[in-house]
């Protein structure tokens, strides 16, 4: 179970609202290099404070995504719900794919997946409204666990698998079980539970087991330091030698397989639907909207 961080670009694929980026960038560096009298006397204005960190060579923009680190977040700059408003009306604004309006664009379940309206302000932070009614991220706060960053940052695994592979399969099911049962290192566990994680194809055609990508806590080999080839490994979870072993991201949270990372990665597919795996999955667009949520969502 997986992720990739590498970037396609399809030069072909219609343009997102990244284009101006592009412009703002050149417009700050225009306005340092005009000199003293292109920027704002406010000696704590923005421009100022842009043209001291480029002078002190705390600024290398290179591409969009530089640009949105340098100028947008790491400055703070309020996002406006009018931005948030024009990335879910925009095709391929997270990657190839149709706009989330498409899918999502009414409370009413019958017409709209999971009855996600994501055409309004209102509708986003409502989040889906059939049931289970789920928010969709806690306004204020970092989304990236929460099922936003999820779905626009998680790929169902195995990876590669695709979005038509039911999510309620017999291995999946005993998954969840097992989890809401407590996740115990018992019988279940040892003759029904631990195969599955090192069986090819078990949660899906023509897939790998998922112990070939995490077979023990050292990167590399073991993706994410994880090993999911015995019980121990499993509830250690994510990292343990990078973050440190009591701050490992623990995959399984027994009773809870809704939070339990594992679980999370084996039925949420990432959006838009049929993404291929290898797309960004920290789009500029996806940090700006991550950004929006920190900043409290305003609809504004």
């Amino acid at each position: 179970m997986t992720q990739s961080t590498g970037t396609k670009i399809d030069s072909a694929r219609p343009t997102t609202p990244m284009r101006w980026l592009a412009g703002l960038a050149a417009l700050a560096l225009t306005l340092v290099l005009s000199g003293p009298g292109a920027l704002a006397d406010d000696d704590d204005s923005l421009a100022d404070q842009l043209a001291d960190d480029i002078r002190a060579g705390k600024v290398a923009i290179e591409g969009d995504h530089a640009a949105v680190s340098e100028l947008i977040l790491k400055r703070n700059l309020p996002i406006p719900y009018s931005y948030v408003e024009t990335l879910m009306r925009t095709p391929n604004a997270f990657g190839p794919g149709p706009a989330c309006i498409v899918c999502h664009s009414t409370g009413d379940p019958a017409k709209s997946y999971r009855g996600l309206d994501l055409s309004t302000c209102d509708g986003i932070k409502a989040g889906s409204t059939e049931a289970p009614q789920r928010a969709l991220f806690v306004a204020g706060e970092d989304p990236k666990r929460e099922i936003l960053g999820r779905r626009l940052r998680n790929n169902r695994m195995p990876l590669g698998v695709q979005f038509n592979v039911p999510t309620d399969s017999a291995p999946i099911v005993a998954i969840r079980d097992w989890i809401a049962a407590g996740a115990n290192n018992d019988d279940n566990f040892k003759s029904n539970i631990q195969k599955l994680f090192t069986t090819a194809n078990t949660f899906g055609p023509d897939t790998p087991a998922c112990a070939e990508c995490h077979m023990s806590n050292q990167e590399p080999p073991s993706f994410h330091e994880l090993d999911l080839t015995t019980y121990d490994g499993i509830m250690l979870g994510a990292d343990s030698v990078a973050k440190g072993v009591d701050k490992a991201t623990k995959v399984i949270i027994p009773g809870e397989p809704d939070k339990s990372g594992v679980f999370q990665h084996l039925v949420e597919d990432r959006m838009p639907p049929g993404i291929d795996p290898t797309e960004d999955r920290d789009h500029p667009n996806t940090q700006i909207l991550f950004a929006w949520v920190k900043q409290g969502a305003q609809c504004k």
